[in-house]
Order: structure tokens, then sequence, then C-alpha cells
């Protein structure tokens, strides 16, 4: 557990670190750390205005002291190891033992002081991204400040002028810092409670990798060609699930620090985007969407009233953004008969296998892979292989949620004569309509 000397708020399984005794006599915050990778309870505040507290996927609120009027927050940016799922660890930079760093909660009219101590092999900066603040303390190295040398510590002190959805990363190198997985998320609450309230409110950052089989390091030059694309630095089936109560209005809050854009699709509900981070979206320009697309280095925001029990789908649309790293470079073989490829590949590698002559199913697969390596396609459901990966999780609407129950509620039971299910094939071959031919008749 984390140390709760002057700090607000309960984060549960969080560890603490000193930075230095010099520091500590400086009037630095204590830093805490995270090693969890599931989603921890909601960091309730205990003093000043109340709010709802958003949950991160696969993730946590970074807690903060107070110091008179301020709100004070210490974020290391440090060499991090992210399990992305089980079976695969990735060698990143993040703040505070993770990548992506831990969320920062405010609410709208605090005034913030962030420390910022750099424990990188070379210097950095924080941007607070969509944030109206002080020029100098916008974070863009050799612009508006001085960059962060390794081992030193910089503040940064600001006032929240308004709610919404934000992000934290880099604006020194960049390149390779973001590719390395140095981002995170900033939620600011509006001061009014009575300002479009919701039961639960959820939130991640969007980030993509090239991480080769059997390696641990991303390619922090790779452009386009990326094989990892993640939520919260996690690839399906290690992304955390949704748990909504049924009836409950859910927010859910979307960055994307990634270099593509990704439409974002959730199935069994229309949902609106209520908010960017650019500001919040009049209700009388709000559409009835099922998919939003995010742009990168954008916010997108929607708010879905969870009426529809059951398991439901949430994912990217982009069908090669919810496969993993084995998806690369495999050759389409659909219609190939796989009896002479098979004895030539046999030849080359004993071990080898040509596969793919009916689709790329992996639910009856069993192929070997190099270490450190996610299957293509992954995870199990009730009714068998799910076949997925990347940026895909399920947004589970129960009745029986407890208000601040986030723990998986596992498979829905599914009412009966309610699923989807096999009837006999016909004897014989469907009449079909011939093309240009009249319209078929129904006969009364």
């Amino acid at each position: 557990m984390f140390s709760r000397r002057g700090f607000l708020g309960s984060a549960a399984l969080a560890g603490a670190s000193a930075i230095s005794g010099r520091v500590q006599a400086a009037s630095i915050p204590e830093a805490p750390t995270m090693d969890k990778v599931v989603m921890q309870p909601p960091l309730h505040p205990i003093s000043g205005p109340d709010y709802r507290p958003v949950v991160t996927l696969n993730g946590w609120s970074l807690p903060f002291r107070m110091n008179g009027d301020w709100k004070e927050f210490h974020l290391v940016a440090e060499p991090v190891v992210r399990e992305f799922a089980e079976g695969m660890k990735v060698n990143l930079w993040g703040y505070n033992g993770q990548s992506p760093g831990p969320t920062i909660e405010a609410v709208e009219g605090d005034k913030l002081r962030i420390f910022v101590t750099n424990r990188l092999p070379e210097y950095t900066t924080v941007h607070w991204h969509g944030m109206i603040i002080p020029s100098g303390m916008d974070g863009v190295g050799g612009l508006t400040q001085p960059h962060i040398q390794p081992g030193k510590t910089f503040v940064y002190e600001f006032e929240m002028k308004k709610s919404g959805t934000f992000m934290y990363h880099p604006h020194s190198d960049e390149m390779v810092q973001m590719a390395m997985g140095m981002m995170g998320m900033v939620v600011v609450h509006p001061r009014d409670q009575s300002f479009r309230p919701v039961d639960r409110d959820f939130v991640f950052v969007m980030s993509t990798y090239r991480v080769d089989p059997g390696t641990y390091l991303p390619h922090v030059n790779e452009m386009t060609d990326f094989n990892m694309w993640t939520w919260n630095a996690r690839v399906f089936p290690g992304i955390d699930p949704l748990p909504v109560r049924l009836g409950d209005k859910a927010r859910v809050r979307i960055g994307n620090l990634s270099m593509t854009n990704h439409p974002i699709h959730l199935h069994g509900h229309s949902f609106a985007v209520t908010c960017t981070d650019g500001g919040w979206i009049p209700e009388s320009a709000q559409l009835p969407e099922t998919t939003t697309d995010v742009p990168v280095g954008a916010v997108r925001v929607f708010d879905v009233l969870a009426d529809n029990p059951g398991d439901w789908a949430f994912h990217c649309h982009k069908s090669h953004h919810t496969m993993n790293a084995m998806g690369h470079d495999v050759r389409n073989l659909i219609g190939v008969s796989r009896k002479d490829l098979a004895k030539a590949v046999g030849k080359l590698a004993p071990d080898g296998m040509a596969m793919g002559s009916t689709g790329m199913a992996m639910g009856n697969m069993e192929m070997p892979a190099p270490d450190n390596t996610l299957p293509m396609m992954t995870g199990t459901g009730q009714f068998g292989p799910i076949e997925m990966g990347g940026m895909f999780t399920v947004m589970k609407i129960r009745e029986d949620l407890a208000r601040d129950d986030y723990r998986d509620p596992g498979p829905y039971k599914f009412p009966q004569g309610t699923v989807a299910y096999e009837v006999a094939a016909p004897a014989s071959e469907p009449a079909r309509q011939k093309s240009g031919s009249p319209p078929m008749k129904h006969k009364m």
C-alpha cells in the first residue's frame, strides 16, 4: 500500500517510494508507484468538492496531497516493464512504475502543483495536452522551458480553467519517448456536480507499438507498420472489461496518442459523443452513434445509457487493430491446396506448418511461437474461441452490480431462447432468384 501520510483518497495496491531524504526536506511529495496491471478502485475525494471519480482500464489514479490551496502530485519518469497480456512483457518508459502513467484527477478551479522527477537516461519534459495554462508551463523543451535533465526535478503550477478530459506526454525527444510509452490522462471534473452527472466513468489512452516476435523492445523509428494495438498498453485478452450496472449512465473517455485514427465501436447500444479535449459538446449538437472515430492526438468522450443487459463487444473497427503480433507478414492461402505446399515447407522447416487454406480461424490451431509473443487472435468465451487481439474488450452490463463494484462479473447468463442457434441444413439447395428475373411472389 502507498503511504497515506499527507495524501488524500485511497487507491488499492499502490506502493510508495520516497525520492530521497533531501527531497523530502524540500517538501516534494512522495511518488506512489503501481505494479498491478488490473483496474484499481475509484479514488474518492475526502476533502474539497465531491465528484464521481474515474476508473482507468488496467490502471489507477495518482494520489495527491494538499499544501495550502494547492493539490500536489509527483510524477516520476522512468524505465518500466509493461505486461501487454499474460505471456508478453515489453520494456517501455513511463511514469510511477507503469506505462501509461497514472491518471491525474482534479476539479475545475483547482490549483495544481505537479512535480516531475526524471529517472530516464535522457532529458524530458511534460506537455499538458489540451489544457489552458500559462505558456511557461506548457512543457515544450527548449521553447517554453529548459529540458529536465536526468536526476533533476521540475515543478509545473497552473489552475484548471475548465473541466474535461486531457492528456499528458513529453515534448522532448518526442518520437522516442512517446514511442516508448510515455503518456497518461488528465480528468478535470466539473465543479458543479449537477453538470452532466454519470454513474460510472472509465478512461484510457490508445497507443501502438512495433515489437517483433520474441523481442522485448519497441522499434521507436516505426511510423506505419505497427503490430501491437493497445488500450492503456494492454491487448486482448489482457484488457479489463467494463462492468456497468443495468440502467446506469456510463461515460467512456478515450485518448489517442497512437499514429493513426481508431473508429471505436460499441455493440448493442447507441451513444452520444459529449466531449473532446477542446471542451463539452452542446446537447443540441450531439448525434446518436454506435461508432466514433478518435483522431490522432485527440480525445473523444461518449455517454451511454446501459439499458441492454449482456456482454457487448467494444473495440476498434479496423480489423487489423484487433489482432496481435503474429498477424503480420502471413501469406493469404485461402483456396490454395495445402498438400503440396506442406511437403515443400516440411523439407525446409520440419516444425513448420502451412495454414490458412480455408481462412485464419485460430480456435483449433496450435503452433509453436517465439518466446514473449502473443497469438495473433486469442481469448475464450463461454461458447468457444473469441479470436480477437489488440483493441478489444467487453462492456458487461448486469442488473446486480453494486455502486462501486468494478470486478469482472463473469460470463452473461443468457435468458432461455435468446441465443442464436443451429437449425438442420436443408436437404437440397435453396431456391435462388436469377439475375434479371421478376421478383419472387410469396404464397398467401
